[in-house]
């Protein structure tokens, strides 16, 4: 098992994606922290995790609030000295809306979770990542297709996903000296709860509504689990997994 005996970090862990990846790098002996703001369901993860007979820590965590996210980082600290891997993963979405339309109040809430909770916990995550010995450790961002190309009326989510594009980037520009690697997965339809609206019709770029294919979210769970076993010299730096007829590629 590629992870054994590391510590990995899953914010978002209790549903979806992050339940997905955080059983994903149980199973392949990584020790788990589960950040997310219900604990109910980071103890479902947990206990499925305990399944396979992995290890995890549930971690009650808002990760817009600063102070929640440093008790967070403490946390993990105090109780395992190091961190080797943190996929940022914590997000929202919002129903389509008419860019003139948007409250301030979504536009600030989805930034503040999208990419100011990505900013939070990976500044904690160099912190400790650069200083552990043996120094270094792998992030991994959750990116989303949106990323490339936005879905109408979701100028929020887009603008948020395409803001995390470059931090990516900085990231790997900036930390490659502490021997930290850092890489992003963009998410096409997953089959998770945010994406249940996609069986029964989805907005697109004509003003149809249709049904769009979906793919099993293992398939993420084991795409993050790969970008996590390499060597920290060696770095994904963008991987894009879609359903094979994801009208994605000519959206627009």
């Amino acid at each position: 098992m590629n992870g054994a005996g590391k510590i990995a970090l899953v914010t978002g862990a209790g549903t979806g994606v992050g339940r997905a990846v955080s059983i994903a790098l149980i199973r392949e002996g990584y020790v788990v922290v589960l950040a997310g703001r219900r604990a109910g369901k980071l103890g479902e993860t947990a206990a499925a995790g305990a399944a396979f007979g992995g290890q995890s820590l549930v971690v009650p965590t808002d990760v817009t609030e600063p102070n929640s996210v440093k008790a967070l980082f403490d946390r993990i600290r105090d109780t395992y000295g190091r961190l080797d891997l943190l996929f940022n993963n914590a997000g929202i979405v919002t129903p389509p809306i008419l860019l003139e339309d948007l409250p301030f109040e979504i536009w600030q809430r989805v930034i503040a979770t999208n990419l100011s909770g990505m900013f939070l916990c990976t500044q904690q995550a160099v912190r400790i990542m650069k200083s552990q010995k043996p120094a270094g450790g792998r992030i991994v961002n959750n990116g989303s297709v949106s990323a490339h190309t936005p879905r109408p009326r979701a100028v929020a989510y887009t603008a948020s996903k395409h803001a995390v594009t470059g931090f990516t980037k900085q990231i790997a520009l900036d930390c490659r000296g502490y021997n930290i690697s850092c890489g992003q997965i963009d998410i096409g339809n997953a089959e998770t709860p945010l994406a249940a609206a996609m069986t029964s019709g989805v907005l697109q770029p004509d003003g149809a509504i249709r049904p769009e294919p979906r793919m099993d979210v293992d398939d993420i769970g084991r795409a993050v689990a790969y970008m996590a076993s390499l060597p920290l010299d060696t770095s994904v730096l963008f991987m894009t997994v879609i359903p094979n007829q994801m009208p994605f590629v000519g959206r627009g």
